[in-house]
């Protein structure tokens, strides 16, 4: 059997109507930037967040370093997040001149440590940059307790949990920004790349407006800017994906609970953790063999098994060869836990597509591969 990570194709044919007719309607608008469809999908996503402003920008990267310039976070500021997390959450610090801070993620939810923020906080920390990391929601809770006690400012990243909640918080509500991308293998993703911010900060909303093109508020007449739009044809197909989300992240929830129920009492593996009352929406399945030596030979046995398994992130960030060593970064105590997951996780197939005998196929050669190391 060959199961594939990703159900892009099934998906558009599921709901293909839906999308071609939102596709014709930019098509013969003639307007495909800036256009109706962009402010319509804007409106869509602000009212599923319940917040009051949504911008699109050109892709997941773009909405976070727009928002710190829009929150005026720039050099000399300090941003404090996790290194266990693809590479563009510290990359849009550096572009907007900050200084990416480390601190370890919690051991079960591999999300940001709460514990572990106030110890590396100092007189130069502007903001904290939580990331909701495979579908699960960082503890806003107290992250928000911990912004407020100094005075901090809080961007979540949101690139992969679009659709999650907390246990009595949404995302986005405690924040002053919510950064999310739309690249095509994300839960509510467009065909190509794309991204958003949303805020209630209406301060955010003028200057990221402004930012994302050429610096202008009116036609002809621009500042400082850059050009960083979702264009109206990449809207449409977000637009007409949006109307499905909440049901498609119901499936991968039950796609998940398939793979924990079949693969429980594995020894040699650590399974996904929910956080009691959270809303995990399993972006990515990521299991962690107990030790990592054994990652690769159980991701090379998946895969010649004719399951397309992959890793996300296999390389923590302060271990990548691009990572700036210098004044552009540091890490603040130990961060075992992220260096483990970085080391040890393999990512299941996971689409709302997926079936229930592809679940039970990749189950039954994990086990194979489990008793074949005992």
């Amino acid at each position: 059997m060959q199961v594939p990570f990703y159900g892009h194709v099934q998906q558009y044919h599921n709901i293909k109507s839906e999308i071609d007719d939102n596709l014709k309607e930019v098509l013969e608008s003639g307007q495909y930037v800036m256009g109706p469809m962009l402010k319509r999908f804007e409106r869509e996503l602000a009212d599923y967040h319940g917040m009051k402003y949504a911008i699109g920008v050109g892709n997941g990267t773009d909405a976070l370093w727009l928002s710190f310039m829009a929150l005026g976070i720039g050099p000399g500021d300090e941003c404090i997040t996790t290194a266990n997390t693809f590479f563009a959450t510290a990359e849009a610090m550096w572009i907007a001149g900050a200084t990416a801070v480390f601190v370890d993620s919690d051991a079960r939810t591999n999300c940001i440590d709460p514990a572990a923020i106030e110890a590396a906080i100092t007189p130069k920390t502007k903001a904290l940059v939580p990331v909701h990391l495979y579908g699960q929601c960082a503890d806003m809770k107290a992250i928000r307790k911990i912004a407020d006690k100094h005075g901090l400012l809080v961007i979540e990243d949101n690139a992969q949990a679009f659709g999650a909640a907390g246990d009595g918080f949404k995302i986005g509500e405690l924040s002053d920004s919510v950064c999310t991308s739309f690249i095509i293998q994300k839960n509510l993703g467009t065909f190509g790349d794309g991204g958003a911010v949303v805020t209630n900060n209406q301060q955010v909303d003028r200057v990221v407006r402004r930012l994302r093109n050429h610096g202008s508020e009116k036609r002809s007449c621009h500042s400082y800017g850059f050009n960083s739009r979702l264009d109206d044809i990449h809207a449409g197909i977000l637009s007409a994906k949006l109307r499905h989300i909440d049901e498609w992240n119901d499936v991968r929830r039950e796609r998940a609970a398939r793979y924990t129920a079949g693969l429980a009492g594995a020894k040699s593996i650590t399974l996904p953790y929910e956080v009691p009352g959270y809303r995990h929406i399993f972006h990515l399945y990521v299991i962690e063999t107990q030790k990592g030596e054994h990652r690769d030979p159980l991701l090379n046995f998946l895969n010649q098994s004719g399951i397309d398994a992959k890793c996300h992130y296999p390389i923590a960030i302060h271990q990548q060869e691009g990572y700036p060593w210098g004044k552009q970064a540091r890490i603040a105590g130990p961060i075992l836990n992220s260096e483990r997951n970085a080391a040890c996780c393999i990512s299941l197939p996971m689409f709302p597509e997926l079936t229930d005998q592809e679940v039970d196929y990749v189950v039954e050669k994990v086990r194979e591969w489990e008793s074949r190391t005992e």
